[in-house]
């Protein structure tokens, strides 16, 4: 496998692999493993450090574990790829739990895949080197020099986790809690950033989505009731009516006329 990396790599500077992982006998060996390849290292040992990293000093790939102190592997991942400075890099998630739901959590937060531990040497040297070459391979314009802008990340964080999260029932302390912040700072800046507050912009992409299924789909009210996060089709009639001033069954009659060819 070394000799393909060299062929790959031998005429370009090595790409620089962050490593983020609270353990450090696996900092360690993932290290060992990615410098026999010819990339550069680096290592840290939270989800807060690693976006930090990330920011002053884009990596090529960064291998993330979930579950860590002070930020874990999902919040982190949710920041980095709601930040234009960083989103454009490869996550891997490493996780010691082999839970179905947990890798569709990571892959919905950003990651292009996800590994578990222990894993094989030559699973993630293979890994890292097909995502490195994806990324390459893809046609991108010179990415313009971005100013940070973490008050906006944190409101870009919270968006894309509430539009794939709508029938969830979310606490603000779990939505905090999801993109690394507290409840007040992330109360104020949403409020400050959009003029509304959390559960006021969820109620917005909750509709938004209801018109896209009524309009769109044949399914039945009731479904798409639950997949927008309301229990009965009568509450969600009740807040659909509220937001469009028609009850979700006139909305989709009214589209349906409206395509329907004259």
């Amino acid at each position: 496998m070394g000799a393909v990396i060299d062929h790959h790599f031998s005429r370009l500077e090595p790409p620089r692999i962050l490593i983020v992982d609270d353990s450090p006998q696996q900092q360690r060996a993932l290290a060992e493993l990615l410098r026999r390849q010819r990339y550069r290292v680096s290592a840290v040992s939270d989800g807060h450090q690693g976006y930090q990293c990330a920011l002053a000093r884009p990596p090529d790939l960064i291998l993330l574990d979930v579950c860590m102190p002070v930020m874990d592997g999902l919040a982190a991942c949710r920041l980095l790829k709601a930040d234009a400075a960083t989103r454009h890099i490869p996550i891997i998630f490493l996780s010691a739990h082999d839970d179905p739901d947990e890798r569709v959590a990571g892959l919905m937060a950003g990651a292009v895949d996800y590994v578990r531990k222990p894993y094989s040497a030559e699973e993630v040297a293979l890994r890292v080197r097909i995502h490195l070459e994806l990324a390459r391979g893809r046609a991108r314009a010179p990415r313009e020099t971005v100013r940070h802008d973490p008050e906006q990340v944190l409101v870009d964080a919270v968006r894309q986790l509430l539009s794939t999260h709508l029938d969830a029932l979310l606490t603000l302390a779990d939505i905090a809690d999801a993109v690394g912040t507290y409840e007040k700072r992330l109360s104020q800046v949403f409020r400050q950033r959009t003029g509304m507050t959390v559960f006021a912009c969820l109620a917005r992409q909750r509709m938004e989505r209801a018109r896209e299924l009524l309009a769109g789909t044949d399914l039945d009210i009731q479904d798409i009731a639950l997949q927008v996060g309301y229990n009965s089709a009568a509450n969600f009639a009740t807040a659909f009516r509220a937001h469009m001033t028609l009850t979700p069954r006139a909305y989709r009659q009214s589209m349906r006329r409206q395509e329907a060819p004259q």
